[in-house]
């Protein structure tokens, strides 16, 4: 486990054992633990700002549809955008074990591991779900250390790749869904439905936010996202076809997307 935490350290928590508790969705019981809003508003938004970088994604998530929104604007905050991401949940630093034990109930009760889920949330708050978890008799560790890199300099790439940048038109949106689900595969994600990438890269293309590297004969070979949130820029779906790589398409084309960013005044996230 890595040892180093820091704000911007993110573990996504999952369950690791075959054991099932039954999912129990619902409201909470007032008598539990303090009401919930079920929706988020300008307090957590300014709470959400001290945590920039960590929760910089979950800030522009909340701006758009979601399954699930608990926030009690203060402490807790809980977030799930739809069945196949992770959970969001956000703490302050130095949260106290009442914090910490609500956060554990109201995910247990809304979003169990139990039932497949997993949590996006600080280091001290994952050591603390997988004690709990080890309690109830499920086993849970962290699925993957998540760290944010911001890069308010880019830096110019050793090797410049033959062809250039292409910003994305109307004209490209299929190209660019179709290229999606190679990203998450990638990743070892389960592929979204075609028809969900088209509405991405339409979103993403109207904000002049999807990108391709064609070569020196115009072929497309590798692409990637950037959206601009807040005075960040998050770089993601950066994909390179297999029989392409190893040709600095990928470092070239993440190099001139972030120096657009940066000259828009916005600091590059990767």
């Amino acid at each position: 486990m890595e040892s180093r935490r820091t704000g911007r350290d993110r573990p996504n928590v999952q369950e690791k054992s075959v054991k099932r508790e039954p999912d129990r969705l619902g409201l909470i019981s007032p008598g539990r633990r303090p009401f919930m809003d079920p929706f988020v508003d300008e307090r957590d938004f300014a709470l959400l700002s001290r945590d920039h970088c960590t929760f910089a994604a979950l800030a522009r998530i909340l701006k758009g549809e979601c399954e699930l929104i608990r926030s009690d604007h203060k402490d807790l905050l809980l977030c799930h955008s739809e069945s196949r991401y992770p959970v969001w949940i956000r703490t302050p630093d130095n949260a106290p074990d009442e914090v910490k034990k609500a956060a554990w109930e109201l995910a247990r009760d809304l979003r169990p591991l139990g039932g497949g889920y997993r949590y996006n949330l600080k280091y001290e708050l994952a050591e603390y779900f997988i004690e709990k978890a080890a309690g109830e008799g499920v086993h849970a560790g962290i699925w993957m250390n998540m760290f944010v890199y911001d890069c308010p300099s880019p830096i110019p790439p050793d090797i410049a790749a033959d062809g250039g940048l292409h910003c994305c038109t109307a004209e490209d949106e299929e190209e660019a869904a179709a290229m999606i689900p190679h990203f998450y595969t990638e990743i070892g994600e389960k592929e979204p439905p075609y028809e969900r990438c088209l509405e991405k890269v339409r979103d993403l293309i109207a904000g002049k936010g999807f990108f391709f590297w064609k070569n020196k004969d115009g072929k497309t070979v590798a692409c990637c996202s950037c959206r601009l949130n807040d005075g960040f820029a998050s770089i993601s779906s950066v994909y390179t076809f297999p029989d392409e790589r190893r040709k600095h398409y990928a470092r070239n084309l993440v190099y001139q997307v972030t120096r657009r960013a940066s000259d828009a005044g916005c600091i590059p996230m990767l």
